[in-house]
């Protein structure tokens, strides 16, 4: 899927038996747009239906696998939502929660596909992924991570929470908890040793060691590979999956509709957006300093 007068934002191909699905605006560090959720879950569709594919890598072109959602350049009104009810006017400030419900559980439901989809999908990550790349990517099957790349959710700080909210299934209490209360940063190191991430590999090796795992998949027949993994994510849907991701994407709506989350973005004016979330994260040391001359991370 393109944005207007640019070439695709995501691009997919195929070869040696894997579907490569790329989040392709480097520019702007891979942020999500409607065009790039739009085109994740497009190609995770043109996967699921090629005969060829037997395993699917999801990652991301230039410096990082992708900075989240785009707060800076994104309109709230681009996004797609298949709510649309009649009523008034709304008055000025005024948050419709089901309509915002409705517009943030369409991502969900496209991110979801990752999770639905009958061939192993493999998140590689390089840079970081942060904020709402999570949403998407903790859907994915197997994790991959750069030994220089970092994960985590810093707008649990302020200003949202995790949709997917795969967070408490991949991680347990204890290491949830750690690092959802505080927005910390993941390094590739933490990310192995608590299990969030499969295996960790140097930044220059890291496409190709994914690519490999990925090719072995094709060994395996199509039919084992869809039963294991529908077998495997109903015991976490059994455990709650579903109510727990309707809950936070409906508290995603209102952490962002609280006094200090208006006063957070309004302040985007006043000093700028990289100043703003510099101060998010000072006190943790983390996030603000990893893109120096880039766009900040959302």
């Amino acid at each position: 899927m393109t944005e207007s007068g640019s070439e695709d934002v995501v691009k997919y191909e195929e070869r040696d038996s894997i579907a490569i699905i790329t989040l392709n605006r480097p520019a702007r560090l891979n942020t999500l747009t409607e065009p790039m959720v739009s085109g994740v879950a497009d190609g995770i569709d043109a996967a699921t239906a090629s005969r060829d594919v037997r395993a699917v890598v999801i990652r991301g072109e230039g410096r990082v696998f992708t900075a989240g959602y785009d707060l800076v350049s994104g309109d709230a009104s681009a996004w797609s939502s298949p709510y649309d009810a009649p009523g008034p006017p709304p008055r000025e400030g005024a948050w419709d929660p089901v309509r915002d419900w409705q517009f943030m559980g369409a991502n969900v439901d496209r991110f979801m596909k990752i999770w639905h989809c009958p061939k192993p999908v493999l998140g590689e990550i390089h840079g970081f992924a942060v904020g709402g790349a999570t949403d998407l990517v903790l859907c994915c099957d197997q994790l991959f991570m750069a030994d220089d790349a970092q994960i985590g959710y810093a707008p649990s700080r302020i200003y949202g929470t995790p949709t997917t909210m795969l967070w408490i299934y991949r991680l347990g209490l204890e290491h949830a908890k750690q690092f959802l209360l505080t927005g910390r940063a993941i390094d590739a190191e933490t990310a192995f040793r608590i299990g969030l991430v499969s295996s960790v590999y140097p930044a220059g090796e890291l496409r190709q060691r994914v690519e490999e795992h990925a090719q072995r998949f094709r060994h395996i027949p199509a039919n084992q590979l869809a039963l294991n993994k529908l077998l495997i994510n109903q015991a976490f849907e059994n455990m709650g999956l579903r109510t727990t991701q309707l809950l936070g994407t409906f508290f995603d709506g209102v952490t962002r509709h609280t006094e200090e989350a208006h006063r957070w973005a309004e302040s985007f004016a006043e000093k700028g957006f990289r100043q703003v979330i510099r101060e998010r994260d000072q006190p943790w040391g983390d996030y603000g300093e990893r893109d120096k001359d880039g766009e900040e991370k959302d």
